[in-house]
């Protein structure tokens, strides 16, 4: 064994929010934050990529001057322990530009695009975690091998703090969260 295949003392350890804050952006590149503990994010496919650019780029001009929609940063949805997701696309509110890592009330919408190897993470565990930290939408975007995407569109239910389907959308995304929005992906 290598001293390359061996992992940092940092990724055997609960890490707090402060550690965490005061890592560099090459530390926090790949990573993600659950229960205090560094889970290694696979790398996309450009497939993926494409995707989430396309659906960002969407939301982004439908949210107009109040909201932004971005991809690859931080949403701090618990301080202690601490847990930060990198969705693959956050529609947030614009002031909040500044403030990152986001936190769930500036946060609209997160969505997940399901790759091999993230099922069950993206289908059950971070819904959940989006839905108790108060996060008001959820997309599930399906890649089947053959055919055109499917976004399984959720919104909260904020007594249950769970997500009810809010629809299922193939090739084309119409949905209402605060903006309009019209996505078409069969051009892939």
């Amino acid at each position: 064994m290598t001293m390359e295949m061996i992992a940092p003392d940092w990724m055997h350890q609960q890490i707090t929010a402060e550690q965490y804050d005061s890592w560099s952006e090459e530390q926090c590149a790949g990573i993600e934050i659950v229960d205090g503990m560094v889970v290694v994010v696979p790398s996309a496919s450009i497939l993926h990529n494409r995707l989430s650019r396309i659906i960002t780029n969407a939301l982004d001009a439908a949210g107009g001057s109040a909201w932004n929609a971005d991809y690859d940063f931080d949403v701090r949805l618990q301080d202690v322990p601490l847990t930060n997701r990198r969705p693959d696309v956050v529609v947030y509110r614009a002031e909040a530009i500044r403030t990152m890592p986001a936190r769930p009330e500036d946060v609209l919408l997160v969505a997940e695009i399901v790759s091999p190897g993230s099922e069950s993470t993206d289908r059950i565990f971070k819904p959940q975690q989006y839905a108790r930290a108060g996060v008001a939408h959820y997309w599930r975007v399906e890649q089947p091998s053959t055919g055109v995407p499917v976004v399984y569109a959720y919104i909260l239910d904020p007594a249950a703090a769970t997500y009810n389907e809010a629809g299922v959308h193939v090739g084309t995304v119409e949905a209402t969260t605060p903006f309009a929005v019209k996505i078409d992906l069969t051009h892939l």
